[in-house]
């Protein structure tokens, strides 16, 4: 099953639907309800642990300096809570796939995620998802956030992975960029398997964006309640998702 490919960082997208916006309220309610059926985080004493991946391939290129700046923001929301360990996970190129330690300090994420250029390859998300199984069989990860645009692998043995994932108990939250339809269809599958929830990364609603991935952020860190507290401080499209989270 394939998006587009990727070649010397040409892409060729023929026929792609027009990018949808993050504030479509069908959209917004679907992410409501899928974070409602996410399994509990529950506060341990010590980081939560959120895994932040990201498609590193040359398509992502334009949008990677606004992922880096979104993802600083949503590492501060969380410091109150007790903190979060966030790694960053990226693949790229020709079979690359690299993963930071855990870090709980934003300045150091933000150089891990600064040094970062893209590179032309095809997805490896398959590779991630194993990834993440590993890592949550050392220690419990409590979510995942994913940013791409494209899925070019077998959908069958990606849906596999993402299954065991959700009998774990890990929710990935995807932010689809791009209006590719096949992709969409990939994620949105790979989200229902982990019991997490599938939305548009747009430019055009940066303000619900930023609400709802740092929302997330929030209940990986300090669970349900820290959700609750942190929507009724900044309403918006984080209210709406606490409001169908709690009944």
């Amino acid at each position: 099953m394939t998006t587009r490919k990727k070649s010397g960082g040409i892409v060729d997208r023929p026929g792609a639907a027009p990018s949808a916006s993050i504030s479509s309220q069908s959209d917004i309610d679907a992410f409501v309800r899928r974070v409602r059926s996410a399994p509990a985080a529950v506060p341990t004493g010590r980081p939560g642990r959120l895994l932040f991946a990201m498609d590193a391939t040359a398509s992502r290129e334009p949008s990677w300096d606004r992922a880096c700046q979104l993802q600083g923001e949503m590492f501060s929301e969380t410091a109150a809570l007790g903190g979060l360990a966030v790694q960053l996970a990226y693949y790229r190129g020709f079979g690359e796939f690299k993963a930071s330690a855990w870090l709980t300090d934003t300045e150091k994420l933000l150089r891990e995620m600064t040094g970062v250029f893209c590179l032309g390859g095809q997805t490896q998300i398959g590779r991630l998802l194993g990834h993440v199984i590993s890592e949550t069989g050392k220690e419990r990860v409590q979510a995942v956030v994913f940013i791409g645009d494209a899925f070019e692998e077998d959908i069958d043995a990606v849906c596999h992975r993402a299954g065991e994932l959700g009998v774990l108990g890990v929710p990935i939250f995807i932010f689809h960029e791009g209006g590719d339809p096949v992709a969409r269809r990939a994620f949105e599958q790979i989200a229902r398997l982990t019991k997490g929830a599938c939305c548009p990364f747009d430019g055009n609603s940066a303000q619900q964006l930023r609400d709802l991935l740092t929302a997330v952020a929030v209940y990986a860190a300090g669970g349900r309640k820290a959700l609750q507290d942190f929507s009724a401080q900044r309403g918006g499209a984080a209210l709406q998702l606490t409001h169908r989270f709690g009944k």
